[in-house]
């Protein structure tokens, strides 16, 4: 703040806390200043730059009193500089006071609210007889200025008299601005913004349909087939649109018949014009072509059946939407190699799109012929448009029938009708000139996917579709993006088709032969690798078709061995001669080991455990061997983490497809995982562990009682760091794998006692882990961040309670009836809940506090009296529970059998608890 300001601050001060002959030095300095040559540019300024309201209308009056003074004497490049600084601060920064759109604290409104009432009042009409007076009087001779002064104009419109602008005489001269030629465009877009400022006032519903009846907006449409880049063609547009947004808002709004009918006339009148707009002209960012265009479309779902002049206006909005979803052939290059610009693009026009084929649906609801005629005739032309637009067209016209399948139900789709099928016909049969570009090709491959149900039910389509993915439109194409995408989406066709493809099963074998080759006639001697996991979404198909019942055993045989016995060989080569490699050609091998192992893991998903089992056990010895030589590899490379994993993976299958058969071949195969184990190798491991657990139950109880005692061992030794490390340098990729196996380790204990294996727990072998067990399931029971995890171990203690204790008080276990009465039933149940971390707004948390309440129940119902004493002589006192709510404790859990309402007393009791609590309660 300089000293002109303070002395400006001082001299206004009405507070009384200054110096009074402080105050009379600051009048008499601010005076001086009057009279300095450059008080005029020392007051502009301070009006453009200094934020005190004190010293902003000092500066006014200053040059109020100059101006009134001197004006006669002032140069005329004086005289400019002063016109040209008032205009602008008034006209162009003042906007923050007139605005209604401007973000303003309560404060700031109540200022402008009042300041607005006093213009009103005592202002505005001469304000407006001003700008009419100026722009009359200079509009050939200073456009430049009158385009300001209407700038100003536009602004006030949405809060003064409206009557002051819409009348004979303001109006006629805007639009005399508007359409005349030979203005300054400058001009004639500003007088358009004026009129817009006019047509979105607010107002009901019933003047608005009135005022713009009375515009006659019609004369300005001509306008807009000029330059479309620029500034009238801009405001046109946006006067255009907005003027079409007001009438669609009257049409919803009005009540009566007659004006509903003048809203749809002028609607008639100009969507047109609005259509032409949105497909030729730079947009109005503040238009929202989707949001409009939605509105319209909704008012005719209630008109049937729609009349000639609607049905066209449904063609035109599918003409905007085509050409909205279209890319710029600019980024065409960029999109087919998909570098940063092409992904960039990709992603843009991606989220882009969603509201457009939203639109596109509500269209196709209320005018489906017409929908599905337009997509038609939008693929025919994008054929045979011209090359420089073949690929955009195309792609444009291939994701508009995608959006289509999209909104039909299944039903729908089965059903289909001749258009339909002429459609995806069409779709089937075309040869596009376009299909190497990557985003034509992945549009189309989508595309017939999507009308898989209707090709399913069209038998007489299948050969079409399979020459579309297995020839270089698909699987062959050159293009990386799209042979991989190819084949997934030709597994997913296998997988709804099936039994359909019976009879293509050669044929596609045949069409396939060279990718499966990639996979079988390896040389031992390559130094190439296979490739990528792409050929795992090849050998699924395969195995999908070959694996049905339908395909007789001799021919599946046949199939299986042909890929099976090549692929184990190519694996056996591999590690007979894995001394003799060098590091380079191990390296390659182990690759193309892993994607052989995961070919054979893919292509056994088609083959289910009872075929395998039951029907056919030769298709299922068959797998057995192939198991036999990949647990080789265990031995040959026990050190190779990505192979070790991917046999893991292979053998997670076998359990599945082979069933109880497997077992022979599990001991082998646990004794080489155990032998070389990380952590993160160790979640594996149990999960193999955990899956065995679920499907065979009690018969894997002899394999776990061997492998539990070396499990136990390695985990808890390595878990025990995760519980000695804190701070923010614990953050580390190996104690989140620590983290991730002790996560891993609940759910194996949680399995154990829940599928009634808990007695491993109780072996000779594993009875020295029992108590770190305990401990850990106690802990992790009362305090895990988890709250899902802490449920898994209230009910694992939930089932050993049920497991180990009888109701007669025999124990099956020395000590941990005691341990569950005197330790985990205070600790868990009570002490746990009692913390304010326990929070019963998270529905996670009701979930394990309704296990607890089911615990208490189960020990009632198992230890009697001994649990309930205990639990309320010395837990209870502990919390300070009220002696009444004890006994009401008591009497609930001894004669209730509604869990709900005993959990529902339960939280009341806790929530009660906390009440009268002063502090945190220290864990037992």
């Amino acid at each position: 703040m300089d000293d002109v300001e303070k002395a400006i601050l001082i001299s206004f001060d009405e507070s009384g806390a200054i110096d009074s002959e402080l105050k009379s030095q600051a009048v008499n300095f601010c005076q001086k200043i009057k009279e300095n040559p450059s008080i005029c540019s020392l007051c502009i300024e301070k009006l453009c730059f200094c934020k005190h309201v004190q010293v902003q209308f000092w500066c006014l009056q200053a040059l109020q009193e100059v101006i009134r003074v001197k004006y006669g004497s002032m140069s005329l490049e004086e005289k400019n500089f002063i016109r040209k600084s008032i205009f602008s601060i008034t006209c162009l920064e003042d906007d923050e006071l007139v605005s209604m759109d401007y973000p303003r604290t309560p404060e700031e409104v109540a200022v402008a609210g009042r300041v607005k009432d006093a213009m009103r009042n005592q202002c505005v009409p001469q304000i407006v007889r001003a700008w009419y007076d100026i722009v009359s009087m200079y509009r050939n001779s200073d456009p430049e200025i009158c385009a300001t002064v209407l700038d100003c104009m536009r602004r006030y419109v949405s809060w003064i008299d409206i009557g002051l602008i819409v009348n004979d005489v303001f109006i006629p001269l805007l639009f005399e601005l508007i359409l005349v030629d030979g203005l300054s465009e400058q001009l004639r877009a500003a007088a358009a913004g004026c009129v817009l400022a006019v047509v979105s006032k607010r107002m009901d519903a019933q003047s608005k349909l009135s005022l713009l009846k009375s515009l006659q907006i019609s004369r300005v449409f001509g306008l807009v087939s000029a330059d479309n880049d620029s500034e009238l063609v801009s405001g046109i547009s946006a006067l255009i649109t907005g003027y079409a947004v007001e009438v669609l808002e009257c049409f919803k709004r009005v009540n009566s018949e007659d004006a509903k009918v003048v809203s749809t006339e002028l609607l008639d009148e100009i969507l047109p014009t609005v259509f032409y707009v949105m497909q030729n002209c730079e947009m109005d960012a503040a238009f929202s072509i989707v949001q409009f265009l939605s509105g319209y479309v909704a008012t005719m779902k209630t008109l049937s059946p729609l009349q000639d002049n609607k049905m066209l206006h449904i063609s035109q909005i599918l003409e905007v939407i085509r050409t909205q979803i279209r890319y710029d052939p600019m980024y065409r290059h960029n999109l087919d190699i998909l570098d940063k610009i092409g992904a960039e693009e990709e992603n843009r026009m991606s989220e882009f799109r969603k509201d457009l084929f939203v639109l596109l649906r509500n269209v196709g609801r209320v005018a489906p012929e017409v929908t599905r005629m337009f997509i038609r005739n939008s693929l025919a032309n994008a054929i045979t448009s011209s090359s420089d637009k073949n690929v955009e067209e195309v792609e444009a016209a291939l994701s508009l029938l995608y959006a289509l399948g999209e909104s039909m139900n299944d039903e729908a789709m089965r059903v289909g009708n001749g258009l339909l099928s002429e459609l995806v016909t069409d779709l089937l049969s075309t040869r596009f000139p376009c299909h190497s570009n990557r985003v034509v090709a992945l549009v189309y491959l989508e595309t017939i996917a999507r009308y898989m149900k209707f090709i399913q039910e069209n038998v007489q389509c299948i050969p079409l579709v399979l020459a579309a993915f297995l020839d270089e439109r698909g699987i062959r194409h050159p293009n990386i993006h799209v042979s991989r995408r190819a084949s997934y989406l030709f597994m997913r066709v296998v997988k709804l088709m099936k039994s359909k493809l019976v009879p293509f099963i050669e044929t596609i074998l045949q069409s396939l032969q060279d990718v499966v080759a990639r996979f079988t006639s390896m040389s031992f001697a390559s130094k190439e690798p296979i490739g990528s996991e792409d050929g795992a979404h090849i050998f699924e198909a395969i195995g999908l078709l070959i694996g049905m019942e339908d395909v007789p055993l001799e021919k599946q045989s046949g199939y299986l061995s042909s890929l099976l016995t090549p692929l184990c060989q190519q694996v056996e080569a591999t590690l007979m001669n894995s001394k003799a490699l060098n590091p380079e050609e191990s390296t390659v091998q182990i690759a193309n080991i892993q994607q052989i192992i995961v070919a054979i893991n893919a292509l056994s998903k088609g083959f289910s455990e009872r075929l395998v089992t039951s029907s056919r056990p030769a298709i299922g010895h068959m797998f057995k061997q192939t198991l036999d030589v990949l647990l080789q590899i265990l031995v040959v490379f026990p050190k190779v983490e990505p192979l070790r994993t991917k046999v893991l993976s292979f053998i997670h299958r076998m359990v599945d497809t082979l069933g109880a058969s497997v077992f022979p071949y599990l001991p082998k195969a646990l004794e080489q995982f155990l032998a070389e184990s990380e952590p993160k190798e160790m979640v594996g491991f149990l999960l193999l562990l955990n899956q065995l657990m679920c499907k065979f139950s009690t018969l894997v109880c002899d394999i776990l009682e061997e492998v539990f005692p070396t499990i136990a061992g390695r985990v808890f030794s390595a878990i025990q760091r995760v519980a000695d490390s804190s701070g923010p340098e614990t953050n580390t990729e190996e104690i989140r794998e620590l983290q991730e196996l002790q996560k891993t380790l609940y759910t194996f204990l949680h399995v154990i006692a829940t599928h009634d294996l808990s007695s491993v727990f109780l072996s000779p072998r594993n009875r020295d882990y029992l108590n770190s067990i305990m401990q850990l399931l106690l802990h992790a029971s009362c305090h895990h961040k988890d709250m899902v995890i802490r449920k898994a171990c209230v009910q694992t203690f939930v089932k050993l309670i049920k497991d180990w204790c009888a109701s007669s008080g025999e124990e099956k276990v020395p000590g941990f009836k005691t341990f569950i009465i005197e330790t985990f039933s205070t600790n868990c149940c009570l002490y746990s809940v009692v913390d304010k971390s326990f929070e019963f707004g998270d529905a996670n948390t009701l979930v394990l506090f309704g296990e607890i309440v089911l615990a208490q129940k189960v020990m009632y119902e198992k230890f009697g009296d001994d649990f309930l004493v205990h639990f309320v002589s010395k837990g209870f006192p502990s919390v300070h529970c009220p002696q009444n709510l004890a006994e009401q404790y008591c009497q609930k859990l001894k004669g209730s059998s509604d869990m709900k309402a005993l959990r529902s007393f339960y939280q009341s009791l806790i929530e009660h608890l906390r009440q009268q609590q002063n502090g945190s309660l220290v864990f037992r």
